[in-house]
């Protein structure tokens, strides 16, 4: 379709509005101008249709209500890859913000509602030459704006362990899928803790790699510098069997190295991990909103690997507590600039855009503002004030600053092998009801992440797996690597799960066996 042709009232409104101070009489000719200029635009739209990729015809369907008693699934599918490969035989669920050519996609929010994208992922795509069975799509939380589960437009997300409570976010569906038997494993997105919260909600393997390690190509965006996608799963083994098949560079996405030296993460898990250095983060016990219980299950969790031959010792690490401040400003004027005014994908970067998801999701949230949910809301409003007032500057202070909270863990980790500390500090909460006020809404969803979001800043490989359970709910540790050095976390994680005798499930588990 052609671009629209400014004509010359709308013209004068134009500058007028941007208080260029045109002088009328020179109106026509920056009109002309710019007629004759957007003729290229026609011209790109040509060759684009020549080159754009055709949505293939894949069958999906929306399940009912009874079979999908969590409210995890969006839709569910039964696309099947390679006839062999090491994922044969595996049932994967996406996550609804990443895309699987032929299938919607709405990324929780009414804002993208409708969109049907025409090329699978990355991810995708190499779970399927890898001979996974995509089993459907995850529900996600709008826009992925929310660690807790209530925010999606198709309804809250709810916990395999207890269904009133939190499955966490914004990869809900993809951790209550897993925890419930529903599929072997998932894919993730992480910004703030994304895939680390859910599993640590659930009581599942949940790890976010190294930035850059895993493509996040056909996904959709929030903030460049912070956007992950990784593997949920039920043990340490199929998570590095997952990471085995998603990790390495794609030449679209800029996030990545060109080069990324491969590694082969189950045979890594061979490696014993007795002798290893755990340093113990002390600043990520004992916050605000700290459950004793929590921190009492991690500390033990510990011991336990101690007890497995791994040295554990009391690390400060004083600017873990300044992380979330760091996040907060790159997170909220970042996605502002990017995930809203610039329609998902933004621009200035070489790599992949999807045109027909930024046209998509541009019009329909510009027609209809009112459809973000009330996190995506407070972001804009935060963000657009920041970026009205201080005009980007505090984004800058930010950047600054993440070298120094990189360092203080680089620094750690120069004496440790890894760090550890309780992946969130509370347990699943209850999910807000549907006549919940906004403070509640914004409380549940954001009260989770002050120990996860910092390595989204800086990019450190994060695994949160199961510590134990208190009062019948899972309890997440974490454990945090040197950059491209998710081998050695994930071992970590081997040693716990070998030590405990495998992680527990809910009793509603379903085996796919």
């Amino acid at each position: 379709m052609p671009i629209d042709q400014p004509d010359a009232q709308g013209f004068e409104a134009l500058a007028t509005a941007n208080r260029l101070a045109i002088d009328p009489t020179d109106l026509s000719t920056y009109l002309g101008a710019a007629t004759g200029l957007l003729q290229s635009w026609n011209v790109v739209e040509e060759l684009y249709t020549e080159v754009a990729p055709v949505s293939p015809e894949r069958a999906w369907s929306s399940p009912a209500e009874e079979e999908n008693p969590l409210g995890a699934w969006y839709v569910t599918t039964e696309i099947t890859g390679a006839p062999d490969g090491p994922l044969a035989g595996r049932r994967v669920a996406i996550k609804d913000n990443t895309a699987v050519a032929g299938i919607p996609m709405m990324n929780g929010s009414r804002t993208v509602e409708g969109f049907v994208p025409a090329t699978d992922s990355t991810v995708a795509a190499r779970l399927l030459e890898a001979g996974a069975t995509i089993a459907g799509k995850a529900v996600c939380e709008d826009l992925c704006f929310s660690g807790g589960s209530h925010t999606s437009k198709t309804g809250p997300v709810r916990n395999p362990w207890d269904t009133t409570r939190s499955a966490g976010g914004s990869s809900s569906g993809s951790g209550a899928l897993v925890a419930s038997g529903e599929v072997d494993f998932a894919i993730g997105g992480d910004q703030g803790g994304s895939i680390r919260i859910p599993s640590a909600f659930c009581g599942t393997v949940g790890h976010k790699p190294t930035f850059g390690l895993v493509p996040y190509t056909g996904a959709f965006p929030i903030e460049q510098s912070i956007d992950h996608l990784g593997p949920i799963a039920r043990t340490v083994a199929d998570t590095a069997l997952a990471l085995n098949v998603l990790a390495g560079p794609d030449g679209l996405d800029p996030r990545q190295p060109d080069t990324i030296a491969p590694v082969d993460y189950v045979a890594a898990l061979q490696e014993p991990a007795t002798g290893l250095r755990i340093g113990v983060i002390a600043e990520g016990f004992g916050l605000a909103n700290s459950e004793p219980e929590v921190d009492a299950t991690v500390r033990d969790a510990i011991a336990t690997l101690e007890g497995a031959g791994l040295v554990a010792e009391e690390v400060s690490i004083p600017w873990h507590r300044h992380g979330a401040a760091i996040w907060d400003v790159i997170s909220v004027e970042g996605a502002t600039f990017q995930m809203v005014e610039g329609n998902g994908y933004g621009m200035n970067w070489k790599g992949y855009y999807d045109p027909e998801l930024i046209a998509h999701y541009g019009r329909q949230w510009r027609e209809h503002p009112d459809a973000f949910s009330e996190t995506v809301k407070l972001v804009a409003l935060a963000g657009k004030h920041a970026l009205g007032t201080e005009y980007g500057r505090h984004y800058a202070m930010a950047r600054a600053l993440e070298a120094s909270l990189r360092e203080a863990y680089d620094d750690a980790l120069a004496t440790y092998d890894v760090l550890v500390l309780p992946t969130v500090p509370i347990r699943a909460s209850v999910i807000p009801g549907p006549d919940a006020a906004v403070e509640e809404i914004l409380g549940r969803a954001l009260e989770m992440v002050a120990n996860t979001c910092p390595f989204d800043v800086t990019g450190h490989p994060a695994c949160s797996v199961p510590a134990g359970l208190a009062d019948g709910l899972p309890v997440g540790l974490m454990i945090v690597g040197k950059l491209f050095d998710d081998a050695t976390v994930l071992r970590v994680a081997q040693a716990l799960e070998t030590a405990v005798g495998g992680f527990p499930l809910p009793t509603t588990v379903r085996s796919n066996a």
